[in-house]
C-alpha cells in the first residue's frame, strides 16, 4: 500500500474532509483527481462554460474534496501575509508567464503591421519560384509563425496563398497546408507562444532548453507534414475561394484605414528581409546563448553578461525595441503609432493568461491536497515513462475539449509531482514539455477553434478538412512525440 494510505503528505492538509471522509487514502485521492477531470471536461464541452472559469471552479472543487480547508484554498483577511493555493498558484504561474507573453505579442503585431510577414513570403515565393512556392509556403509559416500566434498567422499570410494558389491554378491545400504546418508548430513548440511557455514556468525549465528542443522535435515534425501537405494536396483538389478573395482584400483594406488612423504611415520600401530575421531571430540566439554559458564557463563577468542579455525578458525587450526602431521609428511611424499598435495587441491576451493562470491555480491544489503525489506513486507503479504518459493525458485532453492550451497546462499540473521526485536534468524537462505540447495539436476536430478557422478561411468543406488539416495536425503531433521520446532515453 503507498504511503499517503497511512499518512497524509507533508506537503498537503490532514485530510478529514471531502470525498475522503468516505473513500480514505490514495484511492480518495485518485478518485477526487478523476472526478475532477470529468467535471472540466463536463464544463467545457456540454456546459460551455469559459476555460478559466472551468479550470478555477474544479480547482476549487478539487481542492474542497481532497480535504484542504477554506483558509488553505482562499487566505484569510486576518492574515495579509498568509498566501493561499490560489494566489500562489496563479501569482507564480503568470509572474514568469505573463511578461514573456506579453513582449512576445507586441514584436508580432510590429512584424505583422509592419509588413514584415508580407515581405517574407513575397521573397520566398521569388527566391523558391513557382513550382517550389508550397515550399516557400510552408518557410513563411515557420518563420513568420516563431512570434505570431496562429490565428493572426492566418489572417495575414491567407491573401498571399490565395494569390499562390491562383497563379499556380493547383489545389489550395498544396500552398495551406506547408504555411499551417509551420504556423502550427511553433506556435505548440516554440517560445513566446503561450502552451510552451506556460509548461516552462510550471514545470521549472529554461526557456532555452526549450527552444533547442522545440526546434529538435520540431523540424523533423514540419519536415513529415509538409510531405502530407503535398500528398494530399495533390490528391484532392479545393479551389481557391472567390468569396474570400474578396474579403481579404477588404480586410486589407480595413486594416490599411485602421493603420492610418493610427498614425503609421507605410514607407515606400519594403522591409529588408535581413531586418525580418534579425529580429525574429535576436531573442531566440540570445536565449540559447545564456542557457549554454551556464553550462560551458565557469561563473564569472562574462558570463553574468551574456547571461543577463539572455534572461527572456531582456532578450524580448531588446528585440521589441529593434522593431519599434527598425521597422517603425527609421520607417516613418510616429511614437503614438507604436504605442497604439502594442495596445492593439494585448487585447486578445487577457483570455490567454487567465487560462494560464487557472491552470497553474489547478497545479497548486493538486499539489497542495496531495492529489498529485497519490497520482505520481500511481503513474509511477503503472511503469510509463514519464514522456509517454505526458503525451498520453495531453491527446486524451485534447481530443475531449479541443483547447491545446487548457490541454497543456492541465497536464503540466498533473504531471509535474513525477518529475519534482527525481534527478532529471533540464533537457529531459524540457522533451517532457515537448511530449505534452505535441499531445496538444493532436487530431483537430470540430470542438477546436483552429478547425473552424481554417475550414472558412480556406473554403475547405468539414470533411475536406477532417482528411487534411486533421491528419497534419496528427502528423505533427506524432512525429514530434516520436523525437522527444527518442531524444529523453538519451538525456
Amino acid at each position: 500500500m503507498s504511503p499517503l494510505a497511512a499518512t497524509p503528505p507533508a506537503a498537503g492538509p490532514a485530510h478529514t474532509g471531502g470525498l475522503l471522509a468516505l473513500i480514505p487514502g490514495t484511492a480518495g485521492l485518485l478518485t477526487v483527481a478523476a472526478l475532477g477531470i470529468v467535471l472540466l471536461l463536463f464544463l467545457i464541452i456540454k456546459a460551455r462554460l469559459q476555460p478559466f472559469v472551468a479550470l478555477l471552479a474544479v480547482s476549487i472543487a478539487v481542492g474542497l474534496a481532497a480535504g484542504l480547508s477554506v483558509t488553505e484554498l482562499f487566505g484569510t483577511v486576518q492574515r495579509s501575509d498568509a498566501v493561499s493555493l490560489i494566489e500562489s498558484g496563479m501569482g507564480g504561474t503568470l509572474g514568469h508567464v505573463a511578461i514573456i507573453i506579453g513582449l512576445g505579442t507586441m514584436l508580432g503585431a510590429v512584424l505583422e503591421v509592419s509588413g514584415g510577414a508580407e515581405v517574407l513570403a513575397s521573397r520566398l515565393l521569388n527566391l523558391f519560384g513557382e513550382k517550389r512556392a508550397p515550399l516557400a509556403m510552408g518557410l513563411t509559416g515557420l518563420i513568420f509563425g516563431i512570434p505570431v500566434f496562429f490565428d493572426v498567422g492566418i489572417f495575414v499570410l491567407a491573401p498571399i496563398v490565395y494569390a499562390a494558389a491562383k497563379r499556380g491554378g493547383k489545389s489550395i491545400l498544396l500552398y495551406c497546408m506547408p504555411l499551417l504546418a509551420g504556423l502550427s508548430m511553433t506556435h505548440a513548440f516554440l517560445p513566446p507562444h503561450p502552451g510552451p511557455v506556460a509548461a516552462a514556468g510550471l514545470l521549472k525549465v529554461d526557456l532555452g532548453w526549450v527552444i533547442l528542443m522545440g526546434v529538435v522535435c520540431g523540424i523533423p515534425a514540419v519536415l513529415a507534414a509538409w510531405a502530407w501537405s503535398a500528398w494530399i494536396g495533390r490528391r484532392l483538389f479545393v479551389p481557391v475561394p472567390q468569396d474570400m478573395v474578396e474579403a481579404a482584400d477588404e480586410a486589407k483594406a480595413a486594416l490599411a484605414a485602421d493603420q492610418r488612423a493610427a498614425g503609421v504611415t507605410p514607407a515606400e520600401k519594403p522591409v529588408p528581409l535581413t531586418t525580418v530575421f534579425a529580429i525574429i531571430g535576436t531573442p531566440l540566439v540570445l536565449i540559447l546563448l545564456a542557457t549554454f554559458s551556464s553550462i560551458v564557463f565557469d561563473p564569472s563577468t562574462g558570463r553574468s553578461v551574456i547571461e543577463f542579455f539572455g534572461h527572456p525578458f531582456v532578450a524580448l525587450t531588446i528585440a521589441l525595441l529593434l522593431a519599434y526602431y527598425l521597422l517603425g521609428i527609421r520607417r516613418g511611424w510616429s511614437r503614438k503609432s507604436l504605442e497604439t499598435v502594442s495596445t492593439a495587441s494585448l487585447k486578445p491576451v487577457g483570455n490567454i493568461l487567465l487560462v494560464v493562470g487557472a491552470g497553474g491555480i489547478f497545479g497548486a491544489v493538486l499539489k497542495g491536497s496531495g492529489v498529485a503525489q497519490a497520482l505520481s506513486d500511481t503513474f509511477n507503479d503503472v511503469g510509463l515513462p514519464v514522456v509517454v504518459l505526458s503525451y498520453l493525458i495531453s491527446v486524451v485532453l485534447r481530443v475531449a475539449q479541443g483547447s491545446a492550451t487548457v490541454a497543456i497546462v492541465t497536464t503540466a499540473g498533473i504531471v509535474a509531482p513525477l518529475l519534482s521526485e527525481g534527478d532529471h536534468s533540464q533537457a529531459f524537462v524540457a522533451l517532457v514539455i515537448m511530449a505534452i505540447s505535441a499531445g496538444s495539436i493532436f487530431a483537430s476536430h470540430v470542438n477546436d477553434g483552429g478547425f473552424w478557422m481554417v475550414a472558412k478561411y480556406f473554403g475547405i468543406s468539414e470533411r475536406d478538412t477532417l482528411k487534411s488539416w486533421t491528419v497534419l495536425e496528427s502528423v505533427l503531433s506524432v512525429v514530434g512525440f516520436a523525437v522527444a521520446a527518442v531524444l529523453s532515453v538519451f538525456v
